[in-house]
């Protein structure tokens, strides 16, 4: 059984890729945590890092042979006292043995024997990864609900370029990090729960006693996401902006890609890191904003318009800057006009039959009436099928960490999410999406 103590037991794969160097880093960040990582490499990821390196940045054995310690059983009990097994980078050969059950070394005998959650991580060259035997077997796993994150673009070995580059180091242990907390939220559930079947998998008791888990249900759809706020030029050197950081677009767009989704993620003016797996279109101001998601959106199952949109743009911004005037009392006027309305116009000409469309309302009370009272009407206006709902205001939603929303349907469902990390909101959002989806 995986570990009950507050230290947490993972075991870190190294399939051989010469993105295994890169791993190191992981590793460290893992120990530096307070994980304890037992490293297991297969005999090609050992031609690229040493058995010396792992044993000393984890502290622990390294053996890639079932053979070793026969007394221990390793082959079982790795797999059996983990909390989480995580392989990275995870070849397409290594993809190829998971996915049908083959075992030939420890690594693939640990995966066999696991029945804590697993973190597969791919790095291969673009031919590899995007070959029909690869996708097959990626598609095959996540299925079983094996974690498979998308690889990120960019540089290869030598000069190639593509999708099939390893994420980087903090963004895989930002997923590993997740997948510990749901294991641990389940755990708590589990010693809460007098008739847990002591035989199920982590998976199956987690849907049996209604733990909430990530899962690939969003496998073969192409969600677009909007995100980070946009920008109204004014002169060469100014614009009318909003407070829109972009956190909460970007947690939707890697949990998206985390279950499985294709994603393209619009980006207004944010200077986040890229999601992995994620195709990322940079964006400006409104009407730069709004074709790129309609473009997107010719063949996306779902748009989320997470972005801050500006309502209005200066009718004529300068073509050089403005200049301050000497009369301490003159006024400057700007004339605006308005933005079109991209949420309305998404959810009254949807390109595809069944398309989900989902609009965010920063949404503030006053004298006329609550922040669910504008919300609600907002949500008529719009024609959307959910409205995710936040009070904005000093220290709430805009650049913060953790996030507390109101979750609106068309159908007249309200559902309060939070106050929760963004992430776990994002999941949630998800979790409405894939119901209006079915």
């Amino acid at each position: 059984m995986a570990s009950t103590d507050a230290v947490r037991n993972v075991v870190l794969g190294v399939s051989g890729g010469i993105a295994a160097y890169k791993v190191a880093s992981l590793l460290r960040l893992m120990t530096e945590s307070g994980l304890r990582v037992r490293v297991v490499p297969t005999e090609a990821a050992l031609q690229f890092v040493g058995a010396p390196t792992w044993s000393a940045l984890s502290g622990q054995k390294v053996s890639t042979s079932v053979w070793d310690d026969v007394h221990e059983v390793p082959h079982v009990r790795l797999g059996q006292n983990a909390d989480l097994v995580v392989v990275a980078p995870a070849t397409a050969d290594l993809l190829a043995k998971a996915a049908h059950g083959l075992a030939d070394d420890l690594l693939t005998n640990t995966l066999l024997t696991a029945r804590c959650p697993v973190l597969l991580v791919p790095a291969m060259h673009t031919e590899m990864w995007e070959h029909a035997a690869t996708a097959a077997n990626v598609a095959l796993l996540r299925e079983r609900g094996t974690h498979v994150m998308e690889p990120a673009s960019g540089r290869l070995t030598g000069a190639d370029t593509g999708a099939g580059r390893l994420p980087e180091p903090d963004e895989i242990f930002a997923e590993v990090q997740r997948l510990l907390a749901d294991t641990q939220s389940h755990n708590a559930k589990q010693d809460d729960n007098v008739d847990a079947d002591p035989h199920a998998t982590w998976s199956g008791a987690a849907a049996a006693s209604g733990t909430k888990r990530r899962t690939q249900d969003l496998t073969g759809r192409h969600v677009v996401v909007s995100a980070g706020g946009t920008r109204e030029p004014l002169d060469p050197v100014r614009f009318l902006g909003n407070h829109s950081s972009g956190r909460q677009g970007f947690a939707l767009a890697e949990t998206a890609a985390a279950r499985g989704a294709r994603v393209t993620l619009v980006a207004a003016n944010s200077h986040l890191p890229h999601p992995p797996g994620v195709d990322v279109v940079p964006v400006g101001s409104a009407l730069e904003l709004r074709d790129a998601v309609l473009a997107a959106a010719k063949d996306a199952d779902v748009v989320v318009m997470a972005a801050a949109v500006a309502d209005y743009r200066p009718a004529t911004p300068a073509e050089s800057k403005m200049k301050k005037s000497e009369d301490a009392d003159e006024r400057l006027v700007i004339q605006l006009v308005r933005n079109p309305d991209i949420l309305a116009e998404l959810s009254a000409d949807r390109p595809r039959p069944g398309q989900v469309v989902v609009g965010f309302a920063a949404e503030t009370g006053d004298e006329t009436g609550t922040v669910l009272d504008h919300a609600r009407a907002k949500l008529a206006r719009k024609g959307c099928d959910l409205l995710v709902v936040n009070e904005v205001g000093e220290g709430k939603a805009f650049g913060t960490l953790h996030n507390t929303v109101v979750l609106l349907g068309a159908d007249g469902s309200e559902r309060p999410v939070g106050p929760a990390d963004k992430a776990t909101v994002s999941d949630e959002i998800w979790d409405a999406v894939v119901t209006r989806l079915q």
